[in-house]
């Protein structure tokens, strides 16, 4: 047996990316013992892992500078790995590869393309090619240490019971035809988030028609401020903010017929557990390589301008000033794209 750690911090989308490639190793190797570290609050998404998974939470203020990072490395060191995967590559993990590496223990660490993806994103003369995904760098990174993976993710709970009960409080049942649609409008940057004026022409669509249920992920004062003047216009819609921790949204996320997400974690987390999502793209773009795990490019809305992508994260402002990209995109687009989704997912049903 040997003892794997794998780690990742970053943002909680980065960190979502890692589970079906870590899954996949898991259920590979179940001989090996492998242990995540990131930060706590990533804990939920590990928890309906391969049993030889385990998740080490530690708070990065907590290891500050170099004084901390090395008292880190001593603990770490303590659980004698044998392997070292860094899937993160910043200082922080640097120093922690660097040291175990001092020790003679094999590490890797991935290779992020930065190359390719400015040159997808530069104002004059883009290269609009494909990157690697993030899910193909993660599984170089075990090649590498000698553990090639076949990835053969399908959900986190392909083997494991739900437990409806759990959200059926504040979902309530899920009537035969009725179509659940999960409605995530916000990113962490403005470059990727659908303008509200024109996202609530699709929520006010869908909860005028009786066949559809609309649930809205979110959380934050403001986005429950929204969420609230929405459920005041669309009383049928359901806000989930404040009401569900992690584990039961990505429970609920499985029972969706269909969840529409910005560029962000939302997209992510559907993708985990196997549900269809309708992505919406502004500054960024597919080509970066954070499209969703199983996901369809054809189900990616967005607008092809020559300014397209400016970022590879949305964190850029628009040098146009104006949002195009995102204000090009029509309500009627997405509704369609909606209803294309589900249909298909009915058909599949029926076949």
């Amino acid at each position: 047996m040997a003892k794997i750690l794998v780690i990742r911090f970053s943002a909680i989308g980065d960190v979502a990316m890692t589970v079906p490639v870590i899954s996949s190793l898991a259920a590979q190797y179940p001989q090996h013992q492998i242990t995540v570290l990131s930060r706590p609050f990533m804990q939920p998404l590990f928890e309906q892992m391969p049993k030889n998974v385990s998740f080490l939470g530690i708070e990065l203020s907590d290891y500050k500078g170099v004084v901390g990072m090395t008292r880190l490395y001593k603990r770490l060191k303590q659980m004698k790995f044998n392997y070292v995967a860094d899937l993160h590559d910043v200082l922080r993990t640097q120093y922690l590869r660097f040291r175990f590496k001092l020790s003679g223990i094999p590490v890797e660490h991935i290779r992020k393309g930065r190359s390719g993806k400015r040159k997808l994103v530069r104002r004059y003369n883009k290269t609009l090619k494909q990157q690697k995904s993030s899910f193909e760098r993660y599984i170089d990174v075990f090649s590498r240490l000698g553990l090639p993976v076949q990835p053969d993710f399908t959900s986190i709970y392909q083997n494991r019971e739900r437990d409806f009960d759990l959200i059926e409080p504040i979902t309530g049942i899920k009537e035969n035809g009725i179509k659940w649609i999960g409605i995530a409008p916000f990113a962490k940057h403005k470059g990727k988030v659908y303008p509200m004026n024109l996202q609530e022409q699709v929520i006010a669509y869908f909860a005028g028609k009786s066949q559809y249920k609309i649930f809205l992920f979110g959380g934050g004062k403001k986005e429950q401020e929204v969420f609230d003047q929405w459920i005041e216009k669309y009383p049928g819609i359901v806000s989930l903010a404040g009401k569900m921790n992690l584990n039961k949204e990505l429970l609920l996320m499985s029972y969706l017929d269909v969840m529409l997400s910005m560029d962000s974690a939302n997209m992510h987390f559907a993708s985990m557990v196997n549900t269809p999502v309708v992505s919406v793209w502004g500054a960024t773009h597919p080509y970066a390589g954070f499209m969703g795990w199983g996901q369809s490019s054809r189900n990616a809305i967005q607008t092809n301008l020559n300014c397209r992508p400016c970022s590879v994260f949305g964190q850029k402002p628009c040098w146009r000033k104006d949002y195009v990209c995102l204000y090009s995109i029509a309500p009627s687009d997405i509704i369609s794209k909606i209803k294309e989704v589900i249909n298909m997912q009915t058909l599949d049903c029926t076949i």
